[in-house]
């Protein structure tokens, strides 16, 4: 049977197709087989390795001050990358490079082996993990984000990116959620050390296979070194960041993302806690967060239709707005520590992930067309700058969320790490209300960032890339 040929578009590429959404998922379900082992660091180090809370909160908050000089030196490496000539691109390159190291990164987070040594070599090892992982993460995960505005230029196809991305990050949290409960706990609802290091092992290995099958399949469509002007032909790392707090999509969409981020991460620790010791079944709480992801599968292959009828920026403020109406009723019903409440707490969290759901579907749509806001006001494309600078932000989210979340359980709210899955029910009792506070701070942040901040809705989306495509043709014309 004679093969199908490829069919190329005007410019010669093949055209844009089911194959990239595939091909762009993959990646942030490799990126993802790395990254959601992070919500199990601060249990795995204040009840496993029996490090103090506070410790661990200030070593946590301490290694984002790396991702203060990592993301945004990477991402104007290779911003600065222009001459060097790449089979398939300098971002699949640079994808590749990290996804080598994202073999072995993430078990170093969780090395068991120091249970019993001092603090003092616990941080040691520790910092020198995170600092590790998060160097090889960043090296695949700035240019894999970038890649969204180059894979192609029409706003409905990046929706379908987008929403795609999502569903690779469905999966790659969904995966770990619910298997690593019933691994990594015992009948106790104790953590196990030995257990969590094998399956980072395992996640790397799967997260590379996933990465090379996106480079493999990936079509670049956009061009990687576009110069808008010969004044711009120098590039300036001050000037891109202080372009980047000028671009207020980009400034928007950060600020959402990192309301996602500390409700998502923020809470993690809670949550355990609060299956562990108020719901008592740890294994349970994998379960319900794959409930919660229902929405999100529901809604994603609609995400494109309605972007084109209503917009990206419009959508996701009412999907906040549905955020911020469930974690409201999280905060208030009685949710109590049987079945009833446990019932409630899943109604509440479907219609928490409807509302983030909405969002995360269109919201790598929306940091590639801030990347093109930059370009339309400022001159310069930067998307590794750019989006360094977001991933900057959401990694700091990730980070500080956590860690204040902590801090807060152990100095305020009575958890102790000795005490490990057997909480006081005060205590659990408090985790049931940090959780939900925790939720609808994020809820209402996402509204902020979406609503008051983001300014690129339909219309104005509209102007902008009719503008962008009138300019280039001008450019092209005047080079030949």
């Amino acid at each position: 049977m004679a093969k199908k040929p490829v069919q190329l578009d005007e410019n010669g590429h093949r055209k844009f197709g089911m194959r990239d959404c595939l091909a762009y998922a993959a990646g942030d379900l490799g990126c993802n087989m790395s990254f959601a082992l992070k919500s199990t660091m601060a249990i795995f180090w204040t009840q496993f390795m029996q490090m103090p809370s506070a410790l661990y909160a200030l070593l946590l908050v301490l290694v984002q001050v790396w991702d203060a000089i990592n993301d945004p030196l990477i991402g104007s490496i290779i911003d600065r990358d222009k001459r060097t000539s790449y089979k398939r691109g300098k971002f699949l390159a640079y994808v590749w490079l990290g996804s080598i190291g994202l073999l072995v990164a993430g078990a170093l987070c969780f090395i068991p082996w120091v249970q019993t040594s001092t603090n003092l070599i616990k941080s040691i090892v520790f910092v020198s993990g995170y600092i590790i992982w998060d160097a090889c993460y960043t090296v695949a995960n700035v240019p894999y984000g970038s890649l969204l505005s180059l894979i192609s230029k029409e706003p409905a196809d990046r929706a379908s990116l987008s929403a795609w991305r999502s569903v690779g990050s469905m999966v790659g949290n969904m995966l770990p959620m619910v298997i690593l409960p019933m691994i990594i706990y015992d009948a106790n609802n104790n953590i196990v050390g030995e257990n969590v290091f094998l399956a980072a092992l395992i996640m790397g290995v799967f997260g590379f296979f996933c990465f090379q099958f996106m480079i493999r399949n990936t079509e670049i469509r956009v061009d990687e070194n576009v110069k808008c002007n010969e004044e711009t032909e120098k590039f300036n790392v001050l000037k891109a960041m202080g372009n980047f707090l000028k671009n207020r999509p980009a400034v928007g969409a950060t600020v959402a993302a990192m309301g996602m981020f500390i409700g998502m991460q923020g809470a993690a620790t809670a949550v355990t806690v609060m299956f562990q010791s108020y719901f008592k079944n740890v294994q349970l709480s994998g379960v319900v967060s794959m409930f919660s992801m229902i929405p999100i599968v529901a809604f994603t292959p609609l995400a494109r239709k309605m972007v084109v009828k209503y917009g990206k920026k419009e959508l996701a403020t009412v999907g906040a707005i549905c955020s911020i109406v469930a974690c409201a009723v999280m905060v208030a019903a009685p949710i109590s520590p049987n079945g009833t409440g446990l019932l409630i707490y899943i109604v509440c969290q479907l219609i928490n992930s409807l509302g983030m759901g909405i969002y995360s579907t269109v919201s790598w749509s929306m940091m590639g067309d801030a990347i093109d806001y930059n370009e339309w006001k400022f001159g310069t494309r930067e998307e590794g700058t750019v989006y360094s600078l977001h991933s900057f932000f959401r990694k700091l989210a990730q980070g500080v969320g956590p860690a204040v979340a902590l801090v807060i359980m152990s100095s305020w709210l009575g958890y102790s790490e000795v005490n490990g899955g057997n909480q006081l029910f005060s205590v659990a009792l408090n985790m049931r209300y940090l959780v939900a506070g925790l939720y609808l701070l994020s809820a209402v942040m996402q509204f902020v960032g979406l609503s008051l901040i983001y300014n690129l809705d339909k219309k104005t989306l509209e102007k902008m890339n009719a503008e962008l495509e009138a300019r280039n043709a001008k450019q092209e014309n005047v080079q030949d």
